[in-house]
């Protein structure tokens, strides 16, 4: 594959999607923060009251009830699930989890990530009732990780900013995972059996060779996504599952792509050049001829990148802010203090910081030192030690699990504290910790420079 394909193919929608997480880092800070002010306000009883206003959906008999917050957690972030299933699918396709050499890095480095966690804030909760919360220290938020590293600019390689996302994806499956095996209700099996016979005639419309997104977005909301929320099993399950049925190809590929471009091209000069045409008919005929070329780029594209760039403002911009703003706010007071020694609260700053360090940058050690997979190009150990501090951010996917896991109001509050904290401290450390290595490799570029001017301006 030559360079101009790999750039167009791979590196230019990895470096796409990378541009698009900064903004939402800091808009997703801002949420917090606004979250925590009003729960810290003379407001504090108005925001969270407000959060469990029911809504019901529904007809006769047939009703869903559901608080505010239910819906926002298992209804919009269903969405941002969706989305992660098109990326996760879009990256082992024909990305950077495509072929074992390429995946097994960041594959590991992420299970390091999610076990090591886990492990810690067990040994903290082990035999008490606070242990279900094992799964929230196990993520990470990569909107919040991919934006610090985006502060940094060039000062950091693009391979690093990859590889910390691919860790990061591999990583939401896990969580995905965890949630459906850990985090589900008592089961109807009558309706994950109507969600199994939605979820076949998904993946058959695939192989059919149907394309229009709507078909999909009827068959996997109406059909899966209802089915799998009335049978126990978390709603957000199925956007992943949905996500994976669909079509990754395209109607047209792109040498026939470009014929009918010239074809087009070709048509419309000619119009131009006709003499013997009114010229009101000859710009009818132009407008019309144009408008084809936005049907043949739909033809040209994969129904799964239309629907991620369709959905990627909405989710960022609105979903996962919403979602933020919901779930962060926590009322500290002066009891809130001892918080940060309880166990829950022990159990994911320590597995966060701690446990994502060491679980990232041992196992990827792991794979190198057996020479099963090698580090990214122009990436040093020295950036991964970073990364292992980016990867202990695990805000939102933290909150999400953290509402599942949790009734207690008590153990939620310590969950958010820790979650809160940890995330900043990672944040703060990862950032202070790769810029001060980029800063001394520049001063030593800028060394070794100034040594070679020397050395070239001494005379013979």
């Amino acid at each position: 594959m030559r360079k101009s394909h790999l750039d167009l193919y791979l590196l230019l929608p990895i470096k796409g999607f990378i541009e698009k997480q900064t903004s939402v880092g800091l808009l997703l800070i801002f949420s917090a923060v606004l979250a925590v002010i009003f729960a810290n306000s003379p407001w504090a009883e108005t925001y969270h009251n407000f959060w469990k206003q029911y809504i019901h959906l529904g007809i006769n008999d047939m009703v869903i009830r559901k608080n505010l917050l239910h819906w926002i957690n298992d209804g919009l972030m269903s969405m941002f699930f969706f989305l992660v299933g098109l990326e996760l699918k879009r990256e082992i396709t024909q990305g950077e989890l495509a072929g074992f050499r390429k995946s097994v890095l960041p594959v590991a480095a992420a299970i390091g990530g999610m076990m090591t966690p886990a492990l810690i804030y067990y040994y903290f909760n082990g035999g008490l009732e606070s242990i279900s919360g094992w799964g929230i220290p196990m993520a990470t938020d990569i909107a919040f990780a991919l934006g610090i590293l985006y502060l940094l600019g060039d000062r950091v390689p693009l391979s690093l900013k990859v590889f910390l996302t691919a860790i990061a994806i591999v990583d939401d499956l896990g969580a995905v995972i965890v949630i459906a095996l850990f985090y589900t209700a008592d089961l109807s099996f009558f309706s994950l059996a109507i969600a199994a016979m939605f979820f076949l005639i998904l993946i058959v419309a695939n192989q059919i060779g149907i394309r229009h997104t709507a078909f999909y977005a009827i068959m996997g909301i109406g059909g899966l996504w209802l089915a799998i929320l009335l049978s126990g099993v978390h709603a957000t399950i199925a956007a992943v599952l949905a996500a994976f049925a669909i079509p990754v190809t395209k109607k047209i590929d792109p040498p026939l792509f470009l014929r009918k471009v010239r074809l087009l091209s070709y048509n419309i000069k000619a119009l131009m050049k006709e003499e013997d045409i009114k010229e009101e008919h000859r710009e009818e005929s132009i407008t019309n001829t144009i408008e084809k070329f936005t049907s043949l780029t739909k033809d040209a594209t994969p129904p799964l990148q239309r629907l991620e760039h369709a959905l990627q403002p909405f989710v960022s911009f609105v979903v996962l802010p919403l979602f933020a703003f919901a779930n962060a706010g926590v009322t500290i007071d002066a009891s809130s203090l001892g918080f940060f020694f309880s166990p829950v609260t022990l159990g994911i700053i320590l597995g966060l910081i701690i446990g994502k360090f060491f679980g990232v940058v041992f196992f990827t050690k792991l794979m190198v030192w057996l020479k099963i997979s090698s580090l990214p190009k122009g990436v040093k150990w020295k950036h991964i030690y970073g990364v292992g501090f980016l990867a202990a951010i695990g805000f939102t996917m933290s909150l999400f699990i953290t509402e599942l896991a949790f009734v207690n109001e008590e153990f939620l509050v310590q969950a958010k504290i820790g979650i809160l904290s940890a995330s900043l401290l990672a944040g703060i450390i990862g950032y202070i910790y790769l810029k001060w290595i980029s800063s001394k490799e520049i001063q030593r570029k800028k060394r070794r420079h100034s040594e070679r001017s020397v050395l070239s301006e001494k005379p013979l």
